[in-house]
């Protein structure tokens, strides 16, 4: 059996968010004062939005949080795929070892990810689809926050379509000594995933830690109905992470970080099927993150605490290369190392103004090769990499944002100053700096209505600074070749956005609108009757404006204590006005319908994926071989998941794809889940 994604389909959501939310307004007004629901009015803190914990309902910002217990009951396998569960936010895939989220239409460098306030972002980062959210283990993660459409004045560059931030897992003292473990396995059918994870962790009244290990295996994806198994898409992972929290004084708090994920052999399918290739993967894949940071009460009446960050990250991207019948082995890699530091301290005075301010740096430097091998001789040939080898990206900026809150009012402000100083040295190209910056800001005003609901609107202008991969790559990417140009300047937009939120016992829903223009844009441009190694040539220029609009809408309700019932529907509309054509990538029109049901140790839940077709195409986008001819159908996906937990162990099987569908999330270079079992078991002792 398969559900049609049919017109009709395409406001299914709409229907039932008006006939559900008007039947249960009816209800709420009806119930007396001695009811017992639960509220679905708990405040949730979130810290992207300010820098600092915020109420999410009374922050006037489209923000979104998705929590550690919500991936576990509807056993996400990794963090990319673990934020469909978060309203507006489209995950393409061009590997399954991949994963990039998509936030109001936009996605790769135009999208910032943070790992507990650092970024990952960094000089090599691409535009379109990446894979760099997928190097965060799923299990160091105590939840994530998505920020839509903001995120500049807060972090820096990048933020044009919005803000995800991973958060990891608490670590708690306690007033005796106590150790425990966490251990969790999990398979999935057809050999598609093996998965083991252990945790250690110890708390007393001065100190807590937590270690973490996870071993992965993923066999090749077995799409639906006549898809089949995809080869080549498997790979493995190992992971490790430590954080560790020691109490100084009674005002002061050191936290410490570090975590390493390591993904071997994965494998990028669609240039295997679709593009000649005998090999073309990724081995390794690496990540490496530590830091150090140290929090202070100050206790003064006008400064609260500051806190001051240093940290380093090391990301690894090796690529191995050979063509069907070629005797040539290609071998890139190419390593970023990054030191950051930031300090910033919280003020406020009584219940009505609040601001965070500080300083951020960050330095990267980026080391690339490339060797070409040839089989018949066993000779090796080194040639320049991808980038231009020693390059380096310095990113200093001052920040201040501020909140006002007066009766019903609320009113938040903020400035950002950046600049940035890129050198490259290139052994075909010679040596260039360029010195970006930047100035951005956002204001927004929020009302609050009543007890249950509040209306805002806001302004944002964010920017991304030309990177290394802007100004210096050489060579194949996707399914073109680049050469670097060293003349170009940072991108902006200016966003718009009218926000709704509503929170009572039984309901909680938001609606949210927006339009960002673009400026400046940074867009490859094909160099007209040029071709290297079977590729048309492409040169990177500040050549195009655009804009992207759209409208989220989010519903979740608390039908009892037991059972809840939640739905997200995203629709986005993308113009290119330079070339008077649909912009890139945009989703098409997307949502999700979920239920959970609760009862003494069991628990069941159930999701409902879909997505409508996507054939409003730019000619980058008809171009694209992972997209169909005409554009991506459209897709509706069943899942079934359940759990039953006795003393300290808890065992969850599950069903993907019900229907066995034939589907794929847009521009992705795979096809979905057919149908599988999952299995698993976890123990916390």
């Amino acid at each position: 059996m398969t559900l049609a994604l049919n017109s009709p389909s395409k406001f299914l959501f709409a229907i039932i968010f008006n006939c559900i939310t008007g039947f249960l307004f009816g209800q709420e007004n009806s119930r007396s004062q001695n009811d017992s629901l639960p509220l679905n009015t708990l405040e949730e803190v979130v810290v992207t939005a300010n820098r600092y914990g915020s109420s999410q309902y009374k922050t006037p910002e489209a923000i979104e949080v998705v929590n550690n217990n919500s991936i576990q009951r509807f056993q996400l396998r990794t963090a990319p795929e673990a934020l469909l569960l978060a309203p507006g936010v489209f995950v393409q895939k061009t590997n399954h070892g991949g994963g990039s989220p998509f936030l109001r239409g936009l996605t790769g460098n135009q999208t910032l990810l943070l790992y507990d306030g650092i970024r990952l972002n960094n000089a090599t980062v691409r535009s379109g689809p990446n894979q760099y959210f997928n190097t965060i283990d799923v299990f160091s993660v105590g939840k994530m926050e998505v920020l839509r459409g903001s995120g500049s004045v807060q972090y820096g560059s990048d933020a044009v379509g919005g803000t995800i931030q991973a958060l990891s897992k608490e670590v708690e003292t306690a007033e005796k000594s106590v150790w425990g473990t966490d251990l969790f396995t999990r398979f999935v059918t057809q050999g598609m995933e093996q998965t083991a994870n252990a945790a250690l962790k110890y708390g007393d009244k001065r100190a807590a830690f937590r270690a973490n290990a996870t071993w992965r295996n993923f066999g090749d994806l077995v799409g639906g109905d006549t898809t089949g198994q995809q080869t080549p898409t498997g790979y493995r992972e190992l992971d490790f992470d430590l954080k560790g929290k020691i109490l100084l004084t009674d005002r002061s708090h050191l936290t410490s970080v570090y975590q390493r994920v390591h993904q071997k052999d994965v494998p990028v399918y669609h240039k295997v099927a679709l593009e000649d290739y005998a090999i073309n993967k990724m081995d390794p894949q690496k990540r490496e993150l530590a830091y150090l940071r140290l929090h202070q009460d100050l206790g003064n009446n006008i400064f609260k605490t500051a806190v001051v960050t240093a940290s380093y990250q090391h990301h690894e991207e090796g690529r191995i290369l050979q063509k069907n019948g070629s005797n040539s082995l290609r071998t890139e890699n190419d390593k970023v190392r990054t030191f950051g530091f930031s300090a910033e301290t919280f003020s406020g005075h009584g219940k009505i103004w609040s601001a965070n301010s500080g300083v951020e740096i960050y330095n990267d430097k980026v080391k690339s090769s490339r060797n070409d091998k040839d089989l018949t001789t066993n000779t090796e040939t080194a040639s320049r990499g991808l980038y231009p080898d020693g390059a380096t990206m310095t990113s200093i900026a001052a920040f201040s944002m501020h909140t006002l809150s007066m009766e019903k009012w609320d009113i938040t402000a903020g400035l950002r100053f950046n600049t940035f100083i890129n050198k490259v040295t290139d052994s075909v190209l010679g040596a260039t700096k360029l010195t970006p910056s930047a100035l951005v800001g956002n204001l927004a005003v929020q009302r609050r209505l009543n007890e249950t609901s509040n209306v805002f609107a806001s302004i944002n202008t964010s920017f991304r600074a030309p990177n290394i991969n802007d100004l210096g790559s050489l060579g194949i990417v996707d399914f073109r070749y680049e050469t670097p140009n060293f003349d170009l300047k940072p991108e902006h937009s200016l966003q718009y956005q009218l926000g709704y939120k509503f929170r009572n016992r039984v309901v909680k829903a938001e609606v949210f609108l927006y339009r960002n223009e673009l400026y400046d844009l940074i867009v490859r441009n094909r160099i007209a009757g040029d071709s290297i190694e079977g590729y048309p040539v492409y040169q990177k220029k500040n050549v195009e404006r655009g804009f992207i609009q759209g409208a989220e809408m989010g519903l979740d309700l608390s039908l009892n204590p037991n059972w809840n019932l939640s739905g997200n529907m995203t629709y986005t509309y993308g113009q290119n006005k330079t070339s008077d054509e649909p912009a890139r990538r945009i989703p098409p029109i997307f949502g999700r319908l979920a239920t959970s049901y609760s009862i003494k140790n069991w628990n069941l839940n159930a999701d409902w994926l879909l997505a409508g077709k996507q054939d409003r195409l730019a000619s980058g986008d008809i171009d694209d071989n992972r997209i169909p001819l005409g554009g991506t159908p459209g897709w509706n996906v069943l899942n079934i998941h359940g759990s039953y937990s006795i003393s300290y162990i808890t065992i969850a099987v599950g069903l993907q794809n019900i229907f066995n569908e034939d589907y794929r999330y847009h521009g992705s270079g795979v096809n979905g889940y057919g149908r599988s079992g999952v299995l698993s078991v976890s123990a916390r002792l």
